[in-house]
């Protein structure tokens, strides 16, 4: 469903995404992670062709991002921070959102919107809003129109516990409808139950991309946060000399 072939992107003497090439399809969780500017969110963005590429091409359903931006019907985003118009009810923006985006011959989907209880602030201006009630209609917005894809930045970043587990079980519930689903998180005890797939970057260049069976046996590890710190601290070690290695064994 998304083929990204070489892209790289540079902003000044950054180079925020180095030659990077990766395939999704449906069906496939794919846990996008790796330290604080890694390129995550610019690759997401990239995606979604908010950021364009120096190089390489990305297609979503055969149709490369920069041709045709009718592709983006078919995703749902649930960006970190969701950023809204201040004056703007609550229940405004989601009538201007179906106003805009129509229904597109698919069943809406209200699943979320139930669950969070969102019609009870329906007359609140969004600026009122406190962050993690923000964070409940960016992801409401995110699964409404029914998308094929689903690209979910930070998800559950300002939740409480309740509406996190809401928003997992409302995961888990399209990843059995067979839907491709992309997630950025640093809380990575978040992705366990969630997670087939785990793309790892690090400084813009991807380091691997592994199903999480494959990387569970590799590193000994059933849980993803030990799995990933045992690969960060093996490739600390690579780096070092080997007088530096007996010094830290010792």
């Amino acid at each position: 469903m998304i083929r990204i072939d070489h892209i790289s992107k540079r902003f000044k003497r950054l180079q925020v995404l180095d030659d990077v090439s990766a395939s999704f399809t449906k069906g496939q969780v794919i846990s996008l992670i790796g330290p604080n500017g890694s390129g995550k969110t610019t690759l997401i963005k990239t995606i979604l062709g908010m950021v364009k590429a120096d190089s390489g091409e990305i297609y979503v359903n055969d149709t490369a991002v920069n041709s045709d931006f009718e592709y983006r019907k078919d995703i749902g985003y649930m960006p970190q921070i969701g950023r809204y118009p201040d004056n703007l009810k609550v229940g405004q923006l989601f009538k201007m959102l179906k106003h805009i985006r129509g229904r597109e011959g698919r069943e809406l989907d209200h699943s979320l919107v139930e669950k969070f209880n969102l019609p009870a602030i329906y007359d609140k201006p969004m600026r009122t809003l406190s962050g993690g009630t923000r964070q409940k209609v960016s992801a409401c917005l995110a699964f409404l129109f029914n998308p094929d894809v689903l690209i979910l930045d930070e998800p559950t970043a300002g939740l409480d516990p309740l509406s996190s587990e809401i928003l997992k079980e409302k995961i888990i519930e399209e990843k059995n409808k067979n839907k491709l689903i992309l997630i950025t998180s640093h809380v990575l005890s978040d992705l366990d139950e969630l997670t087939t797939h785990i793309m790892y970057l690090q400084e813009g260049k991807l380091r691997f991309l592994k199903d999480m069976q494959t990387l569970q046996d590799e590193t000994g590890e059933a849980r993803l946060g030990k799995a990933i710190a045992r690969i960060m601290k093996s490739e600390k070690l690579n780096l070092l000399s080997e007088d530096e290695k007996v010094i830290i064994k010792k």
